[in-house]
């Protein structure tokens, strides 16, 4: 089945909120990514930048539980909508603001948005496409993984006319999809709730199969940010170039968007969601061995002689990527599927939310963790962060197995 057919197959919620993700993801890459050097041409100091980028992501992260809350009270369609309308203003704020209070609260405010829509549009997915909330999945992270391709290359042609263009293009785009998902995103009836928030964390925070499944999975979010911290480390320590870093994101990209679609047919029908969550995460730190014993062939890398040996020392870091992807593709639609079925219905944005806070807790912790041993490492053992990551993806793997053997992931086929 051609990707138009699957995704015109599901509902119109599920195929709005699918282009939808694929317009956040444009409208986020296309100014994020070029935010440092904005920052910085505006004369803040680097404590200053680190500040403003921490916020952001403490914003979103940090108020997962609360978005999904929101989303369960009063509707995945209102939060959603008021995600988009926030980051349309946050991103106008980074187009007019060159003082760091501005430019603070505009980083806070796409923060909250991210919070807002994030677990909205994964709940609202669910629940519009139960009994194919694999395949949905799938197309969600095809979809995102699409707008992360195009964002940067368009943003890259904007930034020629400036930040500000970027950054008002990008409000543009969030403006759109504000204006587009009030009239065309279906309206869903909210039953009203019958318990408090705090009951309601309480009974997430209760159920231990959930608690035992987010444990075991978390791992496998702070192996896929190590795309963005140990893979361009060594990617550039091995080729002396940071250009080498575009290429590993345009594998790990191109990778995603050929096979996600095939790879989760392929599975949902022929194995056991647990044993395919296990599998992913056993690729995903798998693949770090690669790096690892390329690390350890050349500690002390000099400058490439030619081309050729810049693409050889390269091959065992794109060999991560690689796995990376394979292993992102096979297990990430099937754990969005489990963590819908956890939870009674009226609670799949709470779950979703503290599913989101705890991995998001656990790649941050991961990601500093694995700078400490780069520090330590410091030239010696530059095969140290890359050999945690080995680590990394053999426990999550191990425990995933033991909450299959055990029967604890409900849903599972």
């Amino acid at each position: 089945m051609s990707l138009w057919r699957l995704t015109r197959s599901f509902p119109v919620a599920v195929q709005v909120l699918l282009l939808n993700t694929l317009g956040v993801s444009i409208g986020f890459y296309l100014l994020i990514p070029f935010l440092t050097a904005h920052l910085g041409d505006l004369g803040m100091s680097a404590t200053l930048v680190g500040v403003v980028l921490g916020v952001r992501t403490l914003s979103q992260q940090g108020l997962y539980l609360l978005g999904g809350s929101v989303s369960d009270r009063f509707g995945a369609r209102g939060a959603i909508i008021a995600g988009c309308t926030l980051r349309t203003v946050g991103f106008a704020l980074f187009a007019l603001g060159e003082t760091f209070p501005v430019v603070l609260v505009a980083a806070v405010l796409t923060g909250v948005a991210g919070a807002l829509f994030g677990p909205a549009a994964r709940a609202y997915i669910a629940v519009e496409a139960a009994g194919r909330r694999a395949e949905a999945f799938a197309l969600f992270t095809l979809f995102a993984n699409a707008g992360a391709l195009a964002g940067p290359l368009l943003g890259s042609v904007l930034l020629l006319a400036g930040f500000r263009v970027s950054a008002v293009a990008a409000a543009a785009i969030f403006a759109a999809l504000t204006v587009w998902q009030v009239v065309v995103l279906p309206v869903r009836r909210v039953r009203p709730a019958s318990t408090s928030v705090w009951a309601d964390w309480r009974e997430v925070f209760a159920d231990r199969r959930f608690l035992a499944f987010t444990a075991a999975t978390s791992g496998m979010f702070a192996l896929e940010s190590q795309l963005y911290l140990v893979l361009p480390w060594e990617a550039q320590r091995q080729t002396g170039s940071p250009s080498s870093i575009a290429v590993l994101f345009l594998v790990s990209t191109v990778l995603t968007l050929v096979f996600q679609i095939p790879v989760t047919t392929a599975l949902q029908q022929r194995r056991a969601r647990g044993r395919s969550i296990a599998v992913g995460i056993a690729l995903l730190g798998g693949g770090f061995g690669a790096t690892a014993l390329g690390a350890a062939l050349s500690p002390s890398p000099g400058a490439p002689a030619s081309p050729w040996e810049t693409a050889w020392r390269l091959v065992p870091v794109l060999v991560t990527t690689a796995l990376l992807a394979a292993g992102l593709m096979i297990a990430k639609p099937f754990v969005y599927e489990l963590v819908s079925g956890f939870g009674r219905n009226g609670l799949e944005g709470t779950y979703f939310g503290v599913f989101y806070l705890a991995s998001g807790t656990a790649a941050a912790v991961a990601n500093a963790a694995l700078g400490w041993a780069a520090g330590v490492a410091d030239g010696r053992l530059p095969w140290l962060p890359a050999a945690l990551c080995v680590a990394i993806g053999a426990v999550g793997t191990t425990a995933t197995v033991v909450l299959h053997r055990r029967g604890i992931l409900r849903g599972e086929s």
